[in-house]
């Protein structure tokens, strides 16, 4: 893969709210998901590459060429939002079409998008009579038969059933080898982030805490903003373990035994409670006024009084850094 889209110090502002990009490489035939929660930035960024925003500073570059003022007509770009943008008074082949009136259209690509994503008999179909699945197909179609370089997706899959929502997935991470093209999805859930994904970036308060590959990103980020935003429950001061170089770290609560015989650390914990599930225990625990939590399956609740040991590896530790923190 090389760097397809880049931006470097794209800035916006709209009321109290600050968007700044400081570099962010997405590379081709990629599948990258902007992750954050409502109100991050999210769709403002996605609006920008867009060029349906104007950024007040910052440039934007395809494939080396500077695209920051083209509009957006030319950047070749196909935009989804998450309620679909159909036109309600054209029936669906209609909507499909609807690029017609500004380039040639594709026959051949306009039978294989019928086709891929099952929509044949709905082509006479008016837009209301449609499900929401249904809709999603058709806007993908519409998008598609435009012959984007890139395909922009705002929250596809936010408005669909959930009894839908894997049959759209699965369409989804067909798009980039059945099509060659790039995708940039922005999506506030974790789920949909680690099932299409190749890289992602996190995004909070206008700002991209961190991208990379997705196993990095959900088992060990750089950041501990990205591990709070992921919902990390062990971010913990390095110096419990004796570190004095290292500030913070995380652990896996799966990856924390229960009075082991051997680890690389082991820690006297107080125990704080103990929660019994069907299948495995979660306890929460205490070790020189930090809160440790840590799920098992092994434990005897007969033996465990006030405290107890724990112990882990240390190829499972994460050290991690403040964002604004310096190297």
């Amino acid at each position: 893969m090389s760097n397809f889209l880049i931006l470097n110090n794209i800035s916006y502002k709209i009321g109290n709210f600050n968007l700044f990009i400081d570099n962010l490489e997405i590379n081709e035939n990629e599948y990258f998901i902007i992750l954050g929660k409502t109100g991050s930035g999210k769709t403002t960024l996605l609006e920008i590459i867009a060029g349906l925003i104007k950024a007040n500073t910052g440039k934007i570059f395809l494939k080396n060429q500077n695209i920051t003022n083209l509009p957006p007509e030319k950047r070749h770009f196909s935009i989804v939002y998450q309620d679909y943008a159909l036109f309600p008074n054209m029936k669906v082949k209609e909507n499909i079409l609807f690029s017609s009136k500004y380039t040639k259209i594709d026959n051949k690509l306009f039978e294989e998008l019928i086709d891929f994503l099952k929509i044949k008999d709905i082509m006479e179909r008016d837009i209301q009579k449609l499900s929401g699945g249904e809709k999603q197909r058709v806007a993908l179609a519409r998008a598609l038969l435009y012959k984007p370089k890139t395909l922009l997706l705002d929250e596809p899959l936010n408005a669909i059933d959930p009894v839908f929502k894997y049959e759209i997935m699965d369409y989804l991470k067909q798009l980039i080898p059945r099509f060659g093209i790039t995708v940039i999805h922005v999506t506030h859930n974790f789920r949909e982030a680690l099932y299409l994904a190749d890289k992602i970036g996190v995004i909070d308060k206008g700002t991209i805490l961190e991208y990379n590959n997705k196993d990095i990103i959900f088992n060990s980020p750089t950041y501990k903003e990205t591990a709070k935003f992921l919902g990390f429950k062990n971010i913990l001061p390095a110096n419990i373990l004796g570190f004095k170089d290292k500030k913070i770290f995380t652990i896996n609560p799966a990856k924390i035994l229960i009075e082991p015989y051997s680890a690389d650390y082991k820690l006297d914990c107080e125990i704080m409670e103990i929660l019994n599930y069907t299948d495995h225990f979660k306890v929460y625990l205490s070790h020189k006024g930090e809160k440790i939590f840590t799920k098992c399956t092994n434990i005897n609740l007969s033996s465990c009084k006030k405290s107890l040991k724990i112990g882990f590896s240390k190829e499972d530790i994460v050290f991690l850094r403040e964002k604004n923190e310096k190297q």
